[in-house]
């Protein structure tokens, strides 16, 4: 399990892990369904992309995104539906 705690970090982690795989930047993007320049700008860090095409991405690499440290129960509500907002 890789810790995650910047965009640079979850780029750096998405692009170690599609050269492990042998996929270039066009293959994963057509694997993923979206751009090859969405690709560019997630290995580069950018902090603003769409995190529905982020998590496209990381499926399309046969990763999941696991959330620690967060106070118990939380994954509980989340679950249940209950959304309190923030």
């Amino acid at each position: 399990m890789t810790t995650i705690r910047s965009p640079q970090q979850l780029g750096d982690a998405l692009r170690a892990a599609r050269k492990q795989l042998v996929l270039t930047q066009p293959q994963l993007a057509l694997a993923a369904g979206v751009g090859v320049r969405f690709i560019v700008d997630l290995e580069a860090g950018k902090p603003t992309l769409r995190l529905e095409n982020v998590l496209r991405v990381i499926d399309a690499l046969g990763g999941e995104i696991t959330i620690g440290g967060l106070p118990s129960g939380a994954a509980e509500d989340q679950r249940s539906g209950n959304d309190h907002g923030a």
